[in-house]
């Protein structure tokens, strides 16, 4: 994901292979339990199940505590940082109108088949620059909104916008992962952006459209009402905003804050009777919806402005004063938040919006994701305790003697740094380290498919220990079981289908 938590030089422990297997299965087992049976928070179930992982591996309390901390702060500096500037823009797009013009569009134009296909796509389009959590930040509203306007099942619009992000992100440049993979073994840029684009195309029809019409049979997920982005109507006059009939249209005009924090709340906080009404008088405001093509390029710009740095990196020297432009506005934490400041014009001041309303929406878009960031964070704690206890040490040294082909290697020693670290990068790197030294007696094409395949290992069966399987269980709003029946199998599949599709390539070169 966005954040590379480096394991250190020497593990915490002097702990043999067999205690650290145990260590590391009991501390997900401890997860897992806790939230499907003990019914604990998932926040309160990582910091305990990365405890007893480290107590069993023979970590002293001490470094337990500053390896989980190191690992929140790292996952909440990198991740934190997107979901809550990503929410920002999602908050202004939500209680302007844009989002429900962007809906809108796209409802009237595509049917209900074509759906799924149409949110793949646009899905792959975006995460040929994005890092998935910025994908999944900008793109979970739109989703939402889709399923709850045309009555089409979360999983059967949700899945392949998840799977054309996922695939993306772990094989196709300018993403972490695979730029990494092809400097160690020393691949072609543009035979890997190639063959990668070839592969994944397959992959995201299979691992979205295709499996989200089937798991949506399975996993009945329910739209999460706290995280629509949609404006719910409030009494004026004693009628409904936007309701039918006589004089709809001007109250529709008169339209202020739907229930995100109100004017009142910013100047006289904390006053009033919990739940009493809030005298919203004065704060009126005529709203037009904005546009559609300004909305659409308010939320498109980040992702221009990353993907230009993409384009900056493998086309200008370094040291360039463009290079070094574009390294700056390019880099997600300021791409977004360039974002932001478009959309509170684009959107907020567009929509009639005054200062203090725009501020409003701004800050109501923080709490509902208040929850979301400390999961997240957690789970970057819990992969860090079993990086730095050495498990993912413990996967790649037992692959290294293994007599097996360069890309069977490469996967398979992705795939095992993945499912105990829960890091895709960390398991990128680390494949493809260890197989480095093949790739020198390998063609070109040949380096090309074995840095894919460690790319596609490196997506294998996302779980408990990866933030980005709390990051989609939040935001869908499903249970630690259907999250690994929808989105652990959805990656799965990516990995297993996209190395079958290099496989496929090596015999056909």
């Amino acid at each position: 994901m966005v954040t590379l938590l480096a394991a250190p030089a020497e593990p915490l422990t002097d702990a043999g292979d067999a205690q650290l297997i145990v260590a590391a299965l009991l501390g997900i087992a401890a997860v897992v339990v806790l939230i499907a049976w003990g019914k604990v928070h998932p926040f309160l179930a990582l910091i305990l199940g990365a405890g007893v992982l480290g107590v069993v591996a023979g970590v002293g309390a001490e470094a337990i505590v500053t390896s989980f901390s190191g690992g929140v702060g790292s996952t909440v500096g990198g991740v934190g940082l997107l979901i809550a500037l990503g929410a920002m823009i999602g908050g202004l797009l939500a209680e302007s109108g844009g989002a429900d013009g962007i809906v809108t569009r796209i409802v009237d134009r595509v049917s209900g088949r074509a759906l799924p296909w149409a949110m793949a796509g646009v899905a792959a389009l975006i995460g040929l620059p994005l890092f998935f959590e910025v994908g999944v930040v900008l793109l979970v509203p739109i989703v939402l909104l889709v399923a709850k306007r045309t009555g089409v099942s979360l999983m059967k619009v949700g899945i392949p916008a998840l799977a054309g992000l996922s695939v993306l992100h772990g094989l196709v440049p300018p993403h972490p992962g695979p730029l990494v993979a092809i400097s160690s073994l020393d691949a072609d840029l543009g035979l890997t952006l190639g063959l990668g684009l070839l592969i994944a195309v397959p992959t995201v029809i299979v691992a979205g459209p295709v499996f989200g019409n089937m798991i949506s049979r399975y996993v009945p997920a329910t739209i999460p009402e706290a995280l629509l982005p949609t404006r719910t109507p409030t009494p004026v006059g004693g009628a409904e905003r936007g309701a039918a009939g006589p004089g709809a249209a001007g109250r529709r005009q008169a339209d202020v804050d739907g229930e995100l924090l109100t004017e009142d709340d910013l100047v006289n906080p904390g006053t009033g009777r919990p739940g009493a009404s809030v005298d919203d008088s004065g704060t009126e405001t005529a709203r037009r919806a904005p546009k559609f093509w300004p909305a659409v390029i308010t939320v498109l710009l980040p992702v221009v402005l990353m993907l230009l740095r993409a384009i900056g990196e493998l086309a200008l020297a370094e040291d360039t004063p463009g290079r070094r432009v574009l390294d700056i506005v390019g880099t997600p934490m300021v791409a977004l938040l360039a974002g932001v400041i478009v959309a509170m014009f684009t959107l907020g001041f567009q929509a009639g919006f005054s200062r203090k309303q725009v501020s409003s929406v701004l800050g109501g878009s923080l709490p509902p994701i208040a929850g979301i960031l400390l999961i997240v964070a957690a789970g970057g704690g819990f992969k860090q305790v079993l990086v730095d206890a050495g498990v993912g040490n413990l996967v790649a040294d037992a692959a290294k003697d293994a007599s097996l082909s360069p890309l069977l290697l490469g996967w398979l020693v992705a795939v095992g740094i993945r499912v105990a670290t829960g890091s895709a990068t960390v398991a990128t790197i680390t494949a493809a380290g260890i197989v480095a030294p093949l790739a020198a007696t390998m063609d070109r094409p040949g380096v090309a498919l074995l840095a894919l395949a460690i790319g596609c290992g490196s997506l294998f069966f996302s779980h408990v220990n990866d933030a980005g399987f709390w990051l989609v269980k939040e935001y869908f709003g499903l249970t630690v079981g259907q999250t690994i029946k929808s989105w652990s199998v959805l990656e799965t599949i990516i990995s297993v289908v996209g190395f079958a599709g290099v496989l496929l390539l090596d015999l056909l070169w």
